[in-house]
């Protein structure tokens, strides 16, 4: 069932054919985007919808979550990435498919693969671009800028929104592509409606200096002790230093064994090495298939670590707790605190039923998304400072954390 800021998003949808949904992570954006589908598709006359993302992963789990709700629309995928379903990223084969596929049609592709789409020169009735901060991107945006002129209906959904301070440059506050913000769902009406709880965040301070040469063992015995010695550990995320620390750390030192004893399975995946399950490579979709089954199972304890791959819009349920090894942009940090934040499944369940009333995280299984951050002699101390910012703009002053390009 929807929710009431979700209703209302869809009612302001009908009266503008272009704007910007603002909602912080956990609001239910992707939800507002498929009902808003669902409706079109309600039309007699044939819709074609195109859904816009960052990743193909991301394309994939949004592909997934609006078929769970629309059965009477055709699918192709525009991208280079594995999908059950047709796909092409040929302009041709494209234009050809749309025109002889009757009924209404979903397309589902990313950013980087929207030119084909645009190539195309297919008529499109509605467009969906998540996370859309990624779309002003200076290769993205031209073809954005096209696809925002040539659809009927044209919608862009974030929580972090991206502007330029220069007239006529690439950025979400260039109304003539992206219209204005319609909607702007804050953080702490979400906190008090009861659908997110707010970050906790934690510093630990460390009375060393961390160097290049011994950063995988000095990492590994953080991580160590704020795993094994801090509360609410069950299932953490972490963001890594960089690639290369994040496999010397796994393969040089005893913190994969170390957690294992300790009952922790441990997942990681990077762009480069791909995805692994404790000591087995994976495919990317069964990594997350046992995420979320790990994540939504009571009593399994895990540990992820990734370096600038889950931070935005990847489902990962049921974290109870991230560790910053790195600094992060505003986005990217507002991306991360949005992944622990969710509600832990049983305070879902109890307040559905009443048994809790909303709001009140004292009475919640999981009360807070707990944030830690190692700070060492030379290095943590900027991190501190940009996530209090983040989160006092997000949690106490119920504003979106916007980036402003200003080349």
């Amino acid at each position: 069932m929807l929710r009431h800021h979700q209703k209302h998003a869809l009612h302001r949808m009908l009266q503008y054919d272009k704007g910007v949904i603002c909602a912080v992570t956990g609001a239910g954006k992707t939800l507002i985007g498929v009902y808003d589908a669902v409706r079109q598709f309600e039309s007699e006359e044939d819709q074609t919808v195109v859904v816009v993302a960052p990743r193909l992963l991301l394309a994939n789990q949004l592909s997934e979550e609006y078929l769970e709700h629309i059965a009477n629309a055709s699918v192709l995928h525009v991208h280079s990435g594995d999908t059950r379903h047709a796909s092409t990223t040929k302009p041709h084969y494209i234009k050809r498919w749309v025109e002889s596929t009757k009924g209404h049609k979903l397309i589902f592709t990313t950013y980087h693969s929207l030119c084909r789409v645009i190539e195309s020169g297919i008529a499109v009735d509605t467009s969906h671009l998540d996370e859309a901060h990624n779309s002003v991107r200076k290769d993205f945006f031209p073809y954005v800028e096209m696809l925002s002129a040539l659809s009927d209906r044209f919608y862009s959904y974030t929580a972090t929104p991206k502007h330029s301070s220069k007239v006529n440059k690439p950025g979400m506050n260039r109304t003539d592509v992206y219209g204005q913000m319609i909607v702007n769902v804050s953080a702490p009406e979400m906190v008090q409606s009861g659908y997110i709880v707010p970050p906790d965040v934690r510093t630990h301070t460390i009375n060393a200096v961390r160097d290049k040469e011994y950063g995988a063992e000095r990492d590994c015995m953080t991580l160590l002790d704020t795993i094994i010695n801090e509360d609410n550990m069950e299932k953490v995320l972490v963001a890594a230093p960089n690639t290369k620390v994040l496999i010397r750390m796994l393969a040089e030192t005893e913190f994969m064994t170390e957690v294992q004893s300790y009952g922790y399975d441990v997942l990681w995946i990077t762009s480069k090495y791909g995805a692994f399950v404790n000591n087995d490579k994976v495919s990317r979709e069964e990594f997350f298939n046992t995420l979320r089954a790990y994540g939504k199972d009571p009593d399994k304890k895990f540990i992820i670590l990734h370096y600038s791959i889950l931070s935005e819009g990847i489902d990962c349920p049921g974290l109870t707790s991230c560790i910053l090894m790195r600094n992060l942009d505003y986005i990217s940090m507002a991306q991360t605190i949005g992944r622990v934040i969710r509600l832990h499944p049983e305070d879902s369940k109890r307040l559905s039923e009443g048994v809790i009333e909303p709001g009140a995280t004292e009475q919640y299984v999981k009360s807070s998304g707990f944030i830690h951050i190692p700070v060492y002699n030379n290095v943590g101390i900027g991190t501190v400072r940009r996530i209090q910012s983040v989160t006092d703009t997000i949690f106490v002053q119920g504003d979106p954390v916007i980036s402003t390009i200003t080349k």
